[in-house]
């Protein structure tokens, strides 16, 4: 039986995969803040499931909460990172982007780090993160949500290069790159080409059985990823 750490699993895209998991035969650990939350995915399968109670943003409690996962399954095969927030802050609130920083680059880096150094050790394992179609420029409106996803990205990238280091090619990384989805996640008013839950998470379970190294959700946000690359910042300064 194959073993899974799902980080953010109490809702949307996370509590999705987990859920796709469980009916593939995986064991799987859910974490995330809200205990009546893991409890009610439990149920749902209680032999399947374990939980643990944790803010990522509490580095010594991930840290004792990864090591308990360890223990109890002896090996992992897959962590998926999903636990992630962001704001429109155009006012350039400092709670807000701190909250934004220490959730999405300094948890999201030391989750990174985690399960890198246990594949690195066990010769196997897939780390799968949701980044997002918002890594690829800046944003007026939400500067640091956009720049703590560009760190992500190439934060997996140099995981996926550090990778290939380790002997029997048994490593992957995974950077799903979601546009907007109908999460809490999707900021802003003027949403576009919106996919439903459902939808996504299906998309990007294909992809990390896959094991594709990058992948875009919905499929169609390809051309929008292409746009973005190359248009000058000048013209994305003229878009509200």
């Amino acid at each position: 039986m194959s073993n899974a750490i799902v980080f953010g699993a109490t809702s949307g895209i996370g509590r999705q995969l987990a859920s796709f998991l469980v009916k593939d035969g995986y064991k799987v650990a859910i974490t995330g803040r809200r205990q009546e939350l893991l409890e009610e995915i439990k149920k749902e399968q209680p032999k399947a499931y374990s939980i643990y109670i944790l803010d990522v943003q509490d580095i010594n409690s991930t840290a004792q909460s990864f090591d308990q996962i360890n223990q109890s399954f002896k090996t992992v095969d897959l962590i998926i990172h999903t636990a992630g927030i962001g704001f429109e802050n155009p006012e350039l609130d400092w709670e807000k982007e701190h909250e934004t920083i220490k959730t999405n680059v300094l948890a999201a880096t030391h989750i990174y780090d985690l399960a890198f150094n246990l594949f690195k050790k066990q010769g196997f394992g897939h780390l799968v993160s949701i980044s997002s179609i918002a890594s690829l420029r800046g944003n007026r409106h939400s500067p640091s949500y956009f720049a703590s996803k560009a760190y992500q990205v190439n934060y997996l990238e140099s995981l996926y290069f550090k990778a290939k280091e380790i002997k029997g090619n048994k490593v992957y990384i995974t950077d799903v790159r979601p546009g907007y989805v109908d999460t809490r996640m999707a900021l802003g008013d003027d949403i576009f080409w919106m996919s439903s839950l459902e939808k996504a998470s299906k998309q990007i379970y294909n992809a990390v059985k896959r094991k594709k190294r990058t992948v875009y959700i919905s499929r169609r946000w390809i051309m929008i990823a292409w746009v973005l690359k190359i248009v000058p910042s000048w013209l994305i300064k003229l878009v509200k």
